[in-house]
């Protein structure tokens, strides 16, 4: 397959205007200006016409499963208020509610330029099917919690492990994640990061996410302190540091570690970090929902921290007005740039692309358009100039004109 477009761009190469993309089998052969194509490649090539041609989106944290839960829940006081509003939403939901929210959520992300996704599982019973019935790469996290278990953390592991094993799919990967560290034991933490490293897995955890979460593990007080201990929660675990330092301690920051959230920074955090390897995947709409204090990107990437960018779910987005939000990258990264006004395009395209490919240990592979790496692309419509391309991506709204994952049509051009 050869691609022709008026701009292509790459990502990790600058932009090349009336470029082409050479596609063998599921992979990129190569990038490069249309001029330099030979004659017999030319007249095999499909012209995209009046488009950029980019790397597919990398959403590095989703929850997929509360897709239809959309508007439902108003933004809360706190923290705890939310996570009993969800759980009390939860509780009236069946398996084929569950189902249709993920199948829901997949189809926006592949409308909005998608192509992988890093998406918590609290229904991994779902996975076989709904894995088939989406073009979308998709890193399944299995979530654990365990504080009101009567199961032991090693069974909790051992069944997640099980199911995972269970699991086979070519494109389609199924992991492990902690949910957080209060609503996990550290027992399950240390034994969750020993296997995961162990067997170079990738991990995710939600961790430093409220104002709340870090009073209770810094200080061993707050709203979160004493509604987890009225609900059983041993906290002797709280009062020793920072929850980044929580993870530290039990040995789960790490290469294959995404941290989510991490709005709550101790000091020394961003450096233990740093120091870890650990990548850090930031949700501009959902920090916004909460009105967490502002996310500290220049702290965290001055001593060299990946950041990369996720949606979080549908239940923690605004509603505009009357209608509901969709899962939407593009509208993360615009959400980024109005909260974070030092970045530029280019900064925040990469923590879309290339940062998120980086933290599922995919880097060269996803995220950018080079030699070797996964054909997947998208397709989107370009009314400027080549010397404003990244300003143009940034500010695409709406479905992407086509989309190519693996060398296959996810979402066919109309020309």
């Amino acid at each position: 397959m050869i691609l022709r477009a008026k701009i292509i761009l790459p990502i990790t190469a600058p932009p090349i205007e009336d470029g082409a993309v050479l596609v063998v089998g599921n992979k990129i052969q190569a990038v490069l200006p249309w001029k330099d194509l030979r004659p017999h490649q030319r007249e095999k090539a499909r012209d995209l016409g009046e488009v950029i041609l980019l790397p597919g989106l990398v959403n590095a944290h989703c929850h997929l499963d509360y897709t239809d839960m959309a508007g439902e829940i108003s933004p809360p006081k706190g923290f705890t208020d939310w996570i009993a509003a969800i759980i009390a939403h939860k509780s009236g939901w069946s398996y084929s509610d569950y189902a249709r929210s993920w199948l829901r959520g997949a189809h926006q992300l592949l409308k909005t330029g998608t192509t992988t996704v890093a998406d918590i599982e609290v229904m991994p019973d779902l996975l076989p099917e709904v894995w088939d019935a989406t073009p979308l790469r998709i890193f399944s996290f299995l979530e654990m919690t365990g504080i009101k278990s009567r199961r032991t953390p090693k069974d909790i592991l051992h069944e997640a492990v099980e199911k995972m094993d269970s699991l086979r799919h070519p494109r389609n990967r199924a992991l492990l994640s902690p949910h957080a560290p209060y609503s996990t034991l550290p027992e399950l933490l240390r034994l969750t990061a020993r296997i995961s490293q162990k067997r170079k897995w990738p991990l995710s955890i939600h961790v430093a996410e409220s104002v709340q979460e870090f009073e209770m593990f810094q200080n061993a007080r707050g709203p979160m302190y004493e509604w987890l201990q009225r609900n059983g929660r041993d906290n002797s675990d709280c009062g020793l540091g920072s929850p980044v330092a929580h993870l530290a301690r039990n040995k789960l920051l790490g290469e294959n570690a995404l941290a989510i959230h991490v709005n709550c920074l101790a000091r020394g955090d961003a450096t233990l970090l740093a120091k870890n390897k650990t990548h850090v995947v930031h949700c501009p709409r959902s920090h916004d929902y909460f009105k967490h204090p502002p996310f500290e990107r220049a702290r965290l990437a001055g001593v060299g921290v990946n950041i990369a960018l996720g949606t979080d779910s549908l239940a923690t987005t605004r509603k505009i007005g009357r209608q509901n939000p969709e899962l939407d990258m593009f509208a993360e990264m615009r959400a980024l740039a109005e909260a974070d006004q030092r970045l530029s395009p280019e900064e925040i395209l990469r923590m879309a692309t290339v940062n998120g490919a980086r933290a599922l240990g995919l880097a060269g592979k996803i995220g950018e358009l080079a030699k070797g790496s996964f054909a997947d692309l998208i397709a989107l419509p370009c009314p400027g100039k080549v010397s404003r391309v990244n300003e143009t991506v940034l500010a695409h709204s709406g479905h992407v004109a086509a989309s190519l994952i693996e060398g296959r049509w996810a979402v066919p051009p109309q020309n």
